[in-house]
């Protein structure tokens, strides 16, 4: 071998993260048929096998399913790109994050502004603005909607130190210090209930760390710089990713995962974490969401890409349709037809996607009990929402991955 462990570490490429060096003249240590084994396909491993290859690193992409892009992938139906896996709104305040995706793929305009359709049956804009506002009191003005949101939190603190509380015990107290009765009944407490599978009374108040209220007249539901969807679709940008990078679909690393990490010098995961220690401590949890997707015969069903459904009365909690994140104005009536998906929110069992994870003490515990294996894990990084145990939005996930080759 040439050279000692030191003239080794002295002669790393550029940019190579934690778990792979190379020795004098950059020829590999070992026979290594790959430098990086990247097991999942979506954003983080795509985003991670882009910057590696980039940097002259051999990468093999695996994933269990039989596309790429994990939960970004899109379904052409009737020539709309259907988001798949649930609405996959691009939004960041990053610019070389927001540059980097445009490098790869141009993204149009898209503004998210849902609307919730109440149990009262009136619609209301959200986030919480001044048209709310004004749908649910007749409020013009901004101190006139403040006073009557101070007065009803001034209400619910009341209540609470009546009882001896200070702080807010649960997610039903958080909301109502927060936001008042009227919003937290109407617009928050059954679609919360209906999400997350419990009633807000037991749920923790840290999942609900703030509620953004705007005294202005701005459906914009995002704060951020930059928003949009790319032109085409989400699989245009996954494949730009992972361009020049070998990708095997319908490969499942659990199979044979001695076998596929003997390939690569280093392993990337993106999978469960509790799944790749066996469940050694026990299982995670998850919520999960069941789409019904639909193409109907109409060219315009709602008038919007996401239409929310407090009210328990409704089992699903919002429709997506598909075409409003890429037409816009008199484009829509260019299809004759579009595609809707209803989502419905349930528990998480064996053979679902997991999707969101359960905010808990109890998962909170167990996911550092798994977190503190994978730190001593000599020659696995593990990156993106399931191995990480965590939400993650899209920007922040291709930001991990960016800073990992800093």
């Amino acid at each position: 071998m040439a050279g000692s462990r030191r003239d080794a570490e002295s002669k790393r490429l550029p940019y190579t993260p934690i778990g792979v060096t190379y020795a004098v003249n950059n020829k590999p240590m070992d026979d290594k048929e790959f430098d990086y084994l990247i097991v999942g396909a979506g954003l983080f491993g795509a985003t991670f096998a882009h910057l590696a290859r980039k940097n002259g690193h051999k990468c093999l992409v695996i994933d269990r399913r039989p596309h790429t892009g994990g939960n970004i992938h899109c379904d052409n139906i009737c020539g709309i790109n259907v988001h798949t896996y649930g609405a996959h709104i691009f939004h960041t305040s990053d610019r070389e994050v927001w540059r980097f995706v445009n490098r790869l793929v141009p993204f149009n305009r898209f503004t998210n502004s849902p609307i919730a359709v109440a149990a009262d049956g009136k619609m209301y804009n959200l986030p919480f603005n001044m048209n709310t506002f004004s749908q649910l009191w007749g409020v013009r003005t901004p101190d006139e909607a403040r006073a009557v949101i101070e007065e009803q939190c001034r209400e619910a603190v009341e209540r609470m130190k009546a009882e001896g509380v200070t702080e807010p015990r649960n997610l039903e107290e958080q909301a109502l210090s927060l936001v008042g009765r009227d919003i937290y009944e109407l617009l928050i407490r059954e679609y919360t209930e209906k999400q997350w599978g419990r009633p807000c009374s037991q749920m923790p108040p840290f999942i609900l760390r703030r509620l953004p209220v705007r005294m202005t007249y701005d459906n914009n539901y995002f704060f951020d710089s930059y928003q949009g969807i790319p032109f085409g679709g989400y699989n245009r940008l996954t494949d730009a990713l992972l361009e020049g990078v070998e990708v095997r679909t319908g490969t499942d690393f659990f199979d044979s995962p001695d076998e596929w990490r003997a390939k690569a010098r280093t392993t990337v995961f993106t999978g469960a974490i509790d799944e790749f220690y066996g469940y050694r401590f026990g299982r995670l949890e998850y919520r999960t969401v069941r789409f019904e997707t639909s193409v109907l015969d109409t060219p315009n069903f709602q008038g919007n890409a996401v239409m929310n459904f407090p009210s328990k009365d409704v089992p699903y909690t919002r429709i997506i349709e598909h075409k409003h994140f890429e037409m816009f104005g008199d484009e829509v009536y260019d299809n004759p037809r579009t595609v809707i998906s209803k989502e419905f929110s349930t528990e998480w069992r064996e053979g679902k996607e997991p999707f969101y994870p359960v905010n808990d003490e109890r998962n909170a515990a167990l996911y550092a009990r798994y977190k503190e294996l994978a730190d001593a894990e000599p020659d696995v990084i593990f990156g993106g929402r399931l191995a990480e145990y965590r939400y993650y939005d899209m920007a922040p996930v291709i930001r991990k991955a960016l800073d990992l080759w800093k």
